[in-house]
């Protein structure tokens, strides 16, 4: 049994140290809180110096506002602060800084020291704000030495002081990153760690701080300002383009007026945003910069403030993730398409005529295609075996292999009976015609041309088309640049695809008018590709039909509106990225000259070098590397 304990108030000192820590849990708390002062007090620059990894000592030099005597006799007492008067300053912050509980929460841990103004200040579990004169300084310098050595039950739980100096030198910089008008050095044992001028740009100083191997000029800056349509907010990105990624999200930073937070929902925008540009299990290396009217965010939720809560954050994840993928379409149009040719001039590059006799390789099928689709597939368009005593013509073999009907009409002896010209073809047999082309002189009487813009080599290792272009040697992934063909078509025709309507509508109850909102915006988006939405009444709505190829539940439904925020396009976009994904040819497909040949074709012409899913169409090596790699000079 247990045994009965009387209700007793905590010794002063006691509850002192258990406040103290919520706020000051290690060291780098210390310098989280002690550089949001220094910034609230106005300084243009200031210094951090660690000892110790922070445990032995830390001390903030700024050269703010500074502070008076009376600060100093009050500053280090509970909730003592120059930040809010009242309940209602909470909901309009300015400041980095805010409860007053900082200070009295490093005296309570360590011994605290505060010079300004021409007086030091003492204050630590022994001594009560002990004033004593000193030289006059312009700003502010705090120290605190000791750390948790009046509190060892909190002190054995600290890492070594490599560590803890590593996770300081984390939030310098996390602090640093928002505000490049303001001079920071960091300064560990003795040797300077980091010096970050005032007045770089916000790209300048993410890269700088972070020390990120890859040059400022694979970053990007750019944002959406107040006004108009979001009066409340506005943000500015900064993020690396696809080649800079990373395996984790941990690159991702979100700020709030000035303050790193915890926030999911724009992690997620700025996934979204980037989603199809980066390859899959990558992420971009980012920063969000939010302003956000004060009065529409709290921060007051978290001892720390590493969490905040919005009034409505669906305005901003849509703001976010639409600029960010609007940046990288750009960006892909940009740099992939500055020396695409006219089309007159495509033409021009793939001069392709048709020989008289095409005699073509004999291939095993490869042992990774299994299922009896892939095989019917296979079977059809990707491998086939010759004749040994005589080759046939090219209209022969389209009519056989890609169900084209030419002028020609097909041998008697043909291996594959055509599809009817009014039949259905699947999208893989249709991309694979189309990539064929179906303009083919029937008589078959040319050879393929080799042309000095683009020249197609072949086939190799059952998976990549080879090409020479410009000096340089193409590796094109024969599964990527179809995946990529078939989800452009997919996308191009959203607005015609067909729906299915449902024999029991999906109901959407929404929890709040701000969902109601959010629905009645995407109303006429969520209609056009395939959605039809309709407003029943106050809370409920009704989906009355589907894409044809959507898979998912009214619940997965629910789910990407209302909690990942995913917009109608986005929503679309992964059915289509997910169909053309099955649909491609396959890695081990053996491709004939003829199709793999105008697939390196669409290849470069396509806006896009990437496959739905982030990764490259083709890898390219110049000839001046293929020198190097067998050492010729």
């Amino acid at each position: 049994m247990s045994e009965h304990r009387p209700v007793r108030t905590l010794n002063p000192e006691v509850a002192r140290k258990i406040a103290a820590g919520e706020v000051i849990d290690r060291p780098n708390a210390i310098i989280r809180e002690l550089m949001d002062n220094a910034i609230d007090a106005g300084a243009t620059s200031i210094t951090v110096e660690i000892s110790g990894g922070g445990i032995d000592k830390i001390r903030i030099i700024d050269n703010g506002s500074g502070m008076t005597k009376d600060d100093l006799q009050n500053c280090a007492r509970p909730h003592a602060t120059s930040k809010i008067e009242s309940e209602v300053d909470l909901m309009n912050l300015s400041t980095l800084g805010f409860r007053g509980e900082a200070l009295a929460s490093i005296a309570a841990v360590a011994r605290l020291s505060i010079q300004s103004g021409g007086y030091k200040m003492r204050a630590s579990i022994t001594e009560d704000h002990i004033i004593e004169p000193a030289a006059p300084l312009k700003g502010t310098i705090v120290q605190s030495e000791g750390l948790f050595e009046n509190f060892p039950a909190r002190r054995q739980f600290l890492k070594r002081p490599a560590t803890e100096g590593i996770m300081c030198r984390n939030t310098f910089v996390e602090k640093a990153l928002a505000r490049p008008d303001i001079a920071f050095r960091f300064v560990s044992d003795g040797e300077t760690k980091l010096d970050l001028p005032a007045g770089q740009s916000i790209k300048d100083r993410f890269v700088s701080a972070n020390n990120y191997s890859e040059g400022t000029d694979l970053f990007y800056e750019f944002g959406q300002s107040s006004g108009g349509e979001n009066p409340e907010w506005s943000f500015t990105v900064v993020i690396g383009e696809p080649a800079v990624s990373r395996t984790n999200k941990k690159d991702i930073y979100i700020y709030a007026n000035g303050r790193r937070i915890q926030e999911y929902s724009l992690v997620q925008a700025v996934e979204y945003g980037a989603q199809g540009f980066f390859p899959n299990g990558t992420y971009p290396v980012a920063a969000v910069f939010a302003q956000v009217r004060p009065d529409l965010i709290d921060f007051n939720i978290h001892p720390a403030k590493r969490e905040a809560r919005f009034s409505d954050i669906s305005a901003l994840h849509h703001g976010l993730s639409s600029t960010i993928r609007t940046f990288f379409h750009q960006y892909t149009y940009t740099n992939f398409t500055e020396d695409k040719p006219a089309d007159e001039e495509r033409a021009q590059e793939f001069d392709f005529q048709v020989p008289d006799t095409c005699t073509h390789t004999s291939y095993e099928k490869p042992a990774t295609s299994t299922s009896n689709a892939s095989d019917s597939l296979y079977e059809k368009h990707i491998s086939y075996k010759a004749s040994e005593t005589k080759a046939e013509n090219l209209s022969d073999f389209r009519s056989k292999y890609l169900g084209i009907k030419t002028s020609g009409g097909s041998r008697s002896n043909t291996i594959w009976t055509p599809k009817a010209e009014n039949s259905t073809r699947s999208l893989a047999e249709s991309a694979l015609a189309a990539a064929a082309g179906s303009d083919a002189d029937a008589t078959g009487n040319a050879a393929i041309a080799q042309n000095k813009n683009i020249r197609f080599i072949g086939s190799c290792l059952g998976t990549f088309l080879l090409a020479e272009k410009n000096n340089c040697l193409y590796l094109i992934d024969q599964h990527a640049v179809h995946e990529r063909i078939l989800f452009d078509r997919l996308m191009n025709s959203q607005g015609n695809s067909g729906r299915q309507p449902l024999l029991i509508p999906y109901k959407i109850k929404t929890e709040s008018k701000s969902q109601d909102n959010q629905l009645d915006k995407l109303k006429d988006e969520l209609t056009r590709i395939g959605f039809e939405t309709e407003h029943v009444s106050d809370g409920l709505w009704e989906i009355k039909t589907i894409p044809e190829r959507w898979t998912g539940t009214e619940y997965d439904l629910r789910t990407l509106l209302f909690v990942k925020q995913v917009e109608p396009k986005e929503i679309i976009r992964s059915i289509a990225a997910m169909t053309a994904c099955k649909a491609a040819v396959k890695d081990g497909y053996v491709l004939d000259d003829i199709t793999a040949a105008r697939l390196v074709e669409q290849a470069f012409t396509l806006e896009d070098p990437h496959c739905p899913h982030g990764r490259p169409i083709y890898t390219v090596i110049s000839r001046e590397k293929l020198f190097e790699l067998v050492k010729r000079t």
